[in-house]
Formats: C-alpha cells, structure tokens, sequence
C-alpha cells in the first residue's frame, strides 16, 4: 500500500516523537508503512512566517500536501516563559538568532533568566497540530505542558528545551525530573505534542475513512 499520510517536519526528534505518539492509535494504519516524512520524498522547505503556532502548523501542512497530495500533519510549538510574557514562543527555534542551535537558544535563554528566582520561573511548552488533506480540509488542535524552567540543563534524552523544563504533573518515580530525563513513553503521554495530537487524531481518523470510502466508490 503506497503511503497515505507525510509529516510535515525535517526535525529528526520531532519526527521520531510524532511517530511514537501515532503508533497504534489508528486501526489500520501502519505508521511505518502508511507514515512518510517530508524530507525523504522531496517536499518543499516552508518559511515559517506565521505570528502563532496555529499559523505555522498549518503553512506547513498545507505547502506539504499540496506539493505531495497525500494527508499531511505538521505541528509548531515552542516555549513560553511567564517572565518573558510568553517569548520564546514562535522564535524558540530560532531564539539565538539562527534556526536549529538548540544548545545555544538554551544558554541564551538561560542566561537571561539567571537572576530571575525559582517561585518565577514557571514556563509551558505549546503546541499546535495540523492537519489538512489535499483537497484543502483542514484541522488544528492545541496541546499544553506546563511546568518549571531549571537554572542548568538535565537529562541526555529529548531535544530542544525538554532539559531544562520541569513539568508539574509529574508522579512518582519521576517527580522532579527534566523532559530530557524522564523516559520517552512517559514524556508521549503528557507532552504538549502528544495532547495535541490525541485532540486531532479524531479528525485524521475521519479524513482516512472518507478517503478509504472515495477509493472504494
């Protein structure tokens, strides 16, 4: 069976993640069969030029379906610091001055918060998940995890941020650790891309059976 959905990233954590959180969630979908990623099948790069995550998610997804025809999911998402009044946000990517140099967005980042104390230091990660097949049906969702930024990163797993955000919902044995510590299964339950994307999962459930229901008429 020729592949029916494209992830729209070229992110290889993001990418990685998207697939755990996917895996078994839709009945009849092989994720490593039916899944494609953007990179391994020549789609288009997308500017990211947006002013939400909302507006991000869907460039992407929409330049990608259009430049593949199949279904494509994307997401954008980022940090935000209550201190900062939400920033990094959008530009969490790209907070250093230059895209994908996560070690120095983090030192920046951190460095800027240095003076701030811990009782302030309260950040959420965002999310917003898209979908939209070729014919132009569209689908955004958003998911949240708030927690608490450390004054030093922690933790070998992850990617991003995930080293030095506490999330706050955290039960034993894992009360007090990094994203970048606790174990990938547990982060894919509770991330704010993993409750996104189970807000659109529905919505991708129903655009795959309208396009199983076309293929058989």
């Amino acid at each position: 069976m020729p592949a029916r959905i494209v992830l729209a990233s070229h992110n290889t954590g993001k990418l990685r993640e998207l697939r755990e959180i996917l895996r078994d969630k839709i009945s009849g979908l092989n994720v490593d069969e039916d899944v494609v990623d953007a990179s391994t099948i020549g789609a288009v790069d997308v500017v990211e030029d947006g002013v939400t995550f909302a507006e991000n998610s869907l460039k992407k997804a929409r330049a990608v379906a259009t430049a593949t025809g199949l279904i494509a999911i994307a997401d954008d998402s980022g940090l935000s610091v209550d201190v900062l009044g939400g920033a990094p946000g959008i530009f969490s990517a790209r907070w250093c001055g230059h895209h994908g140099d996560d070690t120095a967005n983090l030192n920046l980042l951190l460095a800027q918060l240095s003076d701030i104390d811990d009782e302030h230091r309260g950040a959420q990660f965002c999310c917003a998940a898209s979908v939209v097949t070729p014919t132009g049906e569209e689908h955004v969702e958003h998911g949240y995890m708030r927690g608490t930024l450390l004054r030093e990163p922690r933790g070998e797993g992850g990617f991003g941020y995930d080293p030095i955000l506490v999330p706050e919902d955290l039960e034993a044995p894992y009360v007090g650790q990094s994203c970048a510590e606790i174990p990938r299964e547990v982060k894919n339950t509770m991330s704010h891309r993993a409750r996104a994307f189970e807000a659109l999962i529905p919505h991708l459930i129903a655009l795959l059976s309208d396009e199983h229901g076309s293929d058989e008429q």
